[in-house]
């Protein structure tokens, strides 16, 4: 699951070690997006592993259940009625640039959903 919040981008998935262990693995383009991920919502995430040999660049696990919770806490702060606006104010305007390519390339989906 790709996951674009005014605090970051992260990719969750369950990687096969995931499954057995009852985490999840979050990685992300930019270490200080998981940095600040563990800072304020979820504390429970392991040490970034960085350039694990593929193409995420930084990676952490977690308890599901954490990023469960970590995810509602999300959703119960969220107090913005413009979504880019709030990731120019939280992450600066080049991030917010970068969001908007990707808002624009799925904005295609509406005219062509195939």
């Amino acid at each position: 699951m790709w996951l674009l919040t005014p605090q970051g981008f992260f990719s969750i998935v369950r990687k096969p070690q995931d499954a057995a262990a009852g985490t999840l693995t979050v990685r992300s383009r930019v270490r200080a997006d998981l940095d600040g991920l563990r800072d304020t919502l979820l504390p429970e995430l392991g040490p970034t592993i960085e350039n694990a040999g593929t193409d995420y660049r930084y990676r952490a696990t977690a308890p599901k259940a954490a990023v469960a919770k970590a995810m509602a806490a999300m959703v119960e702060g969220l107090d913005y009625s413009n979504f880019k606006n709030a990731v120019a104010k939280a992450q600066g305007s080049q991030r917010e640039h970068l969001y908007h390519e990707v808002w624009h390339t799925l904005y295609k989906l509406q005219d062509d959903p195939a």
